[in-house]
């Protein structure tokens, strides 16, 4: 059975480059020059007219010739900028002034270790890179010529800034590029790590929430926002290198006038300080949970992870005035986002907002469920989402083999096990926080060759009963087997955590097992791992 998104069909999708439609509307001429970005860290502020100035400036310092002053980057020279930072305004100028030539770029965690960082940047493969001074040294892990490394905040004597070139570029009265940015169909593509997306799919989602918003305002009534400025506030705490705070900070933020507030690291003190100093109106485990003035919060959005019931209730219950947490389920290979929690009366009555629930399909996706055997499932039955829209992703950078297998046909195979009931919405089961698949060539990887093979799937034992954690299943190698397996499991647990970044860690242990279940076609049955271990742990636990 096929699924079409409830929303009324997307306008024709334009061909200019993304910045028109983000900076080169005509509603925009109307808008006052309001406080667009603050940074809690440093309490800078730039307003919107500052902040286009500086886009275009930066395109054209970026663009300009060596010689004149600029970095000369064109997209035909097979340029690809790396951007490692922590959250800043500039960090989001760079992007736009990027786009603004078309120029692709990836964007690397800041939390990376040397071997993360190298890992990510052996498939985006960057020409150069731009980096905060304190992430300056990671920087050079990757080994790029001095005069490829530039500072996107701070001084560093040797290194150009961004800064700089936009400075250059206004002392200097270079001419501005014209304001007709367009480029043919498949080109200015960028990766998001190793998933590449365009131009078109980023107007797709754009455009897509253009449509939701005309709906949305049939059901709710417009909030005014009492903060300084009248205007709606949010608080952007994930780091812009993930989907959802790329998107959030700079996209959706520019489809009407709001304030983002973006911390450049978490820190849990800062995020409290925060929400009555900046007015937050929109963003438990702890204690400054319950003391903190948090008045000024109307709205709670939630993605990038599952969002169970009970912790909802909890956030709920503390703001009694706030009748939902706004919710959705995305993935990097169809842009940003598939579904979104809908509200009440909304689309006539037919759009549902159900417990447990990821949504409904947003405006410009179809989907189906799949079952093992590549069949349709019914409503209700579990299997594989596959989804499909303008927003698909173009492929892996360089691994033709995982695009063949990820992108079919026109649809996107997201791994993720889903059913959509009678009522059309999406409902999530299951679905990794991490890639199982860097954990397993992680521990593959072990110099000593302990093992000759791995899986690793999430189980339970989080700080949820809905959190699953990641755990791997190895199998010994004759030298794993002398060493001892409770040796082997000590050495691969550090080499883990030595390489990877605390959350990728194996919280749920290391098991030994004599081979790894696969089906006839060789796909690994993590499942039949996974429900052996939760029996086990249920056996123990009544002992």
């Amino acid at each position: 059975m096929y699924h079409r998104s409830l929303f009324p069909d997307l306008p024709t999708v334009p061909k200019p480059n993304v910045h028109n439609l983000l900076f080169n509307r005509p509603d925009q001429k109307d808008w006052p020059d309001y406080t667009l970005f603050v940074n809690v860290a440093t309490g800078q502020r730039r307003s919107f007219r500052e902040f286009v100035e500086r886009v275009r400036d930066g395109a054209t310092a970026l663009d300009t010739d060596v010689a004149q002053g600029g970095l000369g980057l064109r997209p035909q020279n097979g340029e690809l900028v790396g951007i490692l930072s922590e959250n800043c305004p500039d960090y989001i100028a760079l992007i736009h002034s990027l786009l603004v030539i078309t120029v692709p770029f990836a964007l690397f965690s800041s939390y990376s270790t040397p071997y993360e960082l190298n890992h990510a940047n052996s498939l985006a493969r960057a020409t150069r890179i731009f980096t905060s001074a304190s992430l300056l040294p990671l920087a050079l892990t990757l080994g790029l010529p001095p005069d490829r490394i530039h500072l996107l905040e701070g001084e560093n004597k040797g290194y150009t800034s961004y800064d700089s070139l936009v400075s250059s570029a206004r002392k200097n009265g270079i001419p501005r590029l014209p304001h007709t940015w367009s480029f043919p169909a498949g080109q200015a593509v960028f990766p998001k790590a190793s998933v590449m997306l365009s131009h078109g799919n980023i107007i797709n989602v754009l455009l897509g929430m253009m449509v939701s918003a005309m709906e949305i305002v049939k059901v709710e009534e417009p909030t005014i926002w009492d903060t300084p400025e009248g205007l709606q506030v949010s608080f952007n705490i994930l780091p812009i290198y993930h989907s959802l705070g790329l998107y959030l900070t700079s996209f959706f933020n520019f489809l009407k006038p709001s304030t983002i507030v973006m911390l450049p690291k978490w820190n849990i003190d800062s995020f409290f300080d925060s929400v009555p100093k900046y007015h937050i109106t929109s963003l438990v485990h702890h204690p400054r949970f319950k003391t903190a003035d948090l008045s000024s919060i109307k709205g709670i959005g939630c993605g990038a992870a599952h969002l169970p019931p009970q912790l909802a209730a909890q956030l709920c219950a503390r703001f009694p005035a706030m009748e939902r947490v706004n919710e959705g389920y995305g993935l990097s290979e169809f842009t940003v986002i598939v579904s979104m929690k809908p509200l009440p009366g909304m689309l006539d009555g037919r759009a549902k907002n159900k417990p447990g629930s990821v949504g409904i399909l947003v405006p410009g996706v179809e989907a189906r469920i799949v079952r093992p055997d590549g069949s349709l499932a019914g409503p209700n039955e579990a299997g594989e989402l596959h989804i499909r829209g303008g927003a698909a992703a173009l492929g892996y950078r360089g691994n033709d083999k995982a695009t063949r297998e990820t992108f079919v046909d026109g649809w996107v195979h997201t791994g993720d096990q889903m059913r959509i009931d009678e009522d059309g919405d999406t409902l999530k089961i299951s679905g990794m926080q991490v890639s199982p698949v860097e954990i397993e060539d992680t521990l593959l990887a072990h110099p000593k060759k302990l093992i000759t093979d791995a899986t690793v799937a999430g189980v339970s034992g989080g700080r949820t009963s809905d959190e699953r954690i990641p755990r791997a299943w190895v199998v010994l190698s004759p030298a794993g087997a002398a060493l001892g397996e409770k040796e082997v499991v000590a050495q691969l647990d550090a080499w883990v955590r030595e390489r990877l970044s605390r959350y990728k860690w194996l919280r749920g242990g290391i098991g030994s097992v004599e081979m790894i279940p696969k089906s006839p076609t060789g796909k690994v049955l993590r499942r039949l791992l996974v429900e052996q271990y939760e029996r086990e742990v249920k056996a123990k636990a009544k002992l």
